[in-house]
C-alpha cells in the first residue's frame, strides 16, 4: 500500500506540474509579475493537497505571524522537496536564492525568470555570494522576502547542523531581520528516496532574528533557535501514534536528547 501511494502521489506530482505550466503560460506570461504570483502559489498550494490525499501527509504550518510585514530573510531547514514548495503560499513575495542550472529547464527556467529569482552559480562561491548580497539588496528595495537555505544542501533529519557562511554574511550586509524555519519534513518526504510516509508535517516560522547583531552571535542564535526548534518536532513526530520511519541520523539525535534530558533531571534531584 505505502508502495502504491508513493508511486500514485509521485506520478501526479509531475503530472500536475507539466500540465499546469503549459495551461497557465498564456495567462502567467502576459500578466505583471506580482499578478502573475497566484499561479506558483496555486500550484504549490495543489501540490500539498496531493500530497495529504495520495500520499496521507498532512501540511501544519505554524508561527506565520511572526513574518515581518515588509522585506526579511527566511531560513528553511532544507531536507525535502517539500521545503522549497511548503512555505510558498504562505510568503508574499518570496525571492529564491537557487543554482543557475535550474534556469535553463524548457519552461520552467522561464516561470522561474518571469519572478526573478537569484541564480547563482555555485562552483565559484565568492562570485555566488556577491551575487546574492548585489542582487539580494536590489530586491530588498522592492519589499521582498528572500528564501535562502542555510546549510546550502538537503540534510537528513537529526543530522548534525551544518551552516554555510552565505546567511551570515547576507544578515550583515542587507540589514533585515531573519526568520528561523524549523520543520522534520525529511521524515516524511526523504531526500534521494521514493515512498513518502503518511503522517502530519509540522513546520514552524521563528520569532525573527532582528539585525544589528555581530555576524558570530547571529550565526549562534540562527542555530541554536532552529535547530532547538527542529529537536522539539522530531521528539514529537519519533512519539507520535504513528511515526514514520527514523533515519539512523535521527535515532541517534533523539538518543542525545535523551541521554541530555535524563542528565539534567539527575542533576536537578541532587541535594544542595
Amino acid at each position: 500500500m505505502l508502495f502504491l501511494r508513493s508511486l500514485a502521489f509521485n506520478t501526479a506530482l509531475y503530472l500536475n506540474t507539466i500540465i499546469q505550466m503549459i495551461l497557465w503560460a498564456p495567462v502567467y506570461f502576459l500578466l505583471p509579475r506580482k499578478k502573475a504570483w497566484f499561479v506558483p502559489k496555486f500550484w504549490a498550494a495543489s501540490c500539498l493537497w496531493l500530497h495529504k490525499v495520495l500520499g496521507g501527509a498532512k501540511a501544519e504550518i505554524s508561527g506565520t505571524e511572526n513574518l515581518p510585514a515588509g522585506p526579511c530573510i527566511i531560513a528553511p531547514k532544507h531536507q525535502s522537496f517539500w521545503d522549497t514548495i511548503a512555505f510558498l503560499p504562505s510568503i508574499p513575495d518570496a525571492v529564491y536564492i537557487l543554482k543557475r542550472e535550474l534556469m535553463w529547464i524548457p519552461l520552467f527556467g522561464w516561470y522561474v525568470a518571469k519572478m526573478r529569482m537569484i541564480p547563482i552559480d555555485r562552483g565559484s562561491r565568492s562570485k555566488a555570494l556577491r551575487q546574492a548580497v548585489k542582487i539580494g539588496r536590489e530586491r530588498m528595495s522592492e519589499g521582498r522576502q528572500l528564501i535562502i537555505y542555510p546549510e546550502g544542501t538537503r540534510r537528513p533529519p537529526g543530522a548534525e547542523p551544518a551552516y554555510k557562511y552565505g546567511i551570515v554574511e547576507l544578515y550583515a550586509q542587507l540589514q533585515v531581520p531573519v526568520v528561523p524555519v524549523a520543520h522534520v519534513a525529511g521524515l516524511y518526504w526523504p531526500r534521494r528516496k521514493f515512498l513518502r510516509y503518511p503522517g502530519v508535517i509540522r513546520a514552524r516560522f521563528l520569532p525573527p532574528i532582528e539585525p544589528g547583531l555581530s555576524r558570530e552571535d547571529f550565526l549562534k542564535r540562527l542555530i541554536r533557535e532552529t535547530e532547538a526548534a527542529c529537536d522539539e518536532l522530531l521528539l514529537e513526530a519519533a512519539s507520535g501514534p504513528n511515526p514514520p520511519p527514523l533515519p539512523p541520523t535521527a535515532i541517534s539525535r533523539i538518543q542525545e536528547l535523551q541521554k541530555a534530558g535524563t542528565a539534567s533531571k539527575e542533576a536537578s534531584s541532587e541535594p544542595l
